[in-house]
């Protein structure tokens, strides 16, 4: 018997994945999904990033992988949680929170982030699973420990 939730949704109908199973699944389940922090889809709809240092436009929207790399050996789980943590000083500007898509690559920006073009929207991250992400990473990362 299957008791899984079903997805959470919005006003706009908009689905909204709310614990890490979920959206692992969600990950284990596509291709390639991506992270962006902004104001959302309808935001983004008909725009490109912004290189803020050189004030060039870029060739698609700036994202952050959630699809592991290969050498990742730790739980998916793991990835999410570090990935979600790295980026969400993010959502503390202009109303922006997180939501996963996915899309065609089309280059990579100053950072060497992932740029996007034709992309789809999976859905937005309820803060249920920020806290989550947040607890994971605390407690299974050395936060403090960079080169």
């Amino acid at each position: 018997m299957d008791t899984a939730s079903p997805p959470r949704t919005t006003d706009t109908h908009e689905r909204v994945i709310g614990s890490l199973d979920e959206l692992a699944d969600l990950v284990r389940g596509a291709e390639t999904v991506y992270l962006r922090y902004s104001c959302g889809f309808a935001a983004d709809r008909e725009s490109t990033s912004k290189d803020g240092e050189s004030g060039l436009d870029l060739p698609g929207l700036s994202v952050n992988p959630l699809t592991p790399e290969q050498w990742w050996t730790r739980p998916l789980e793991d990835w999410l949680a570090r990935q979600i943590c790295q980026y969400r000083h993010l959502a503390e500007e202009e109303e922006r929170f997180p939501w996963i898509l996915t899309g065609k690559c089309v280059g990579r920006g100053p950072d060497c982030e992932p740029l996007l073009a034709d992309v789809v929207p999976l859905g937005r991250l309820h803060d249920d699973l920020l806290q989550e992400a947040g607890k994971v990473y605390d407690e299974r990362f050395d936060t403090g420990n960079r080169p």
